[in-house]
């Protein structure tokens, strides 16, 4: 999954964008990297899916005004 939380502030990071990082790096998540202008998370459907619900949550709870969300679905290699 991909994912930023808005509006930007490039001086401070701003009460969602902690709160949105504090989820996903406490979620039982493979791989996880923050960054100032995107983050990204793997893992299994249900992680992903149960980080999903609380970051959405908790990052519009901290004032978000809109999150940007894309999850890809990788299937595992045919053999």
């Amino acid at each position: 999954m991909e994912f930023t939380t808005e509006p930007f502030d490039l001086d401070e990071a701003p009460a969602h964008a902690v709160v949105a990082r504090e989820v996903i790096q406490s979620a039982e998540l493979d791989a996880v990297d923050v960054g100032p202008f995107g983050n990204t998370a793997e893992g299994g459907a249900d992680e992903v899916l149960t980080a999903v619900d609380a970051l959405l949550r908790q990052a519009l709870a901290s004032g978000a005004t809109r999150v940007s969300l894309q999850v890809n679905v990788i299937g595992e290699d045919p053999k």
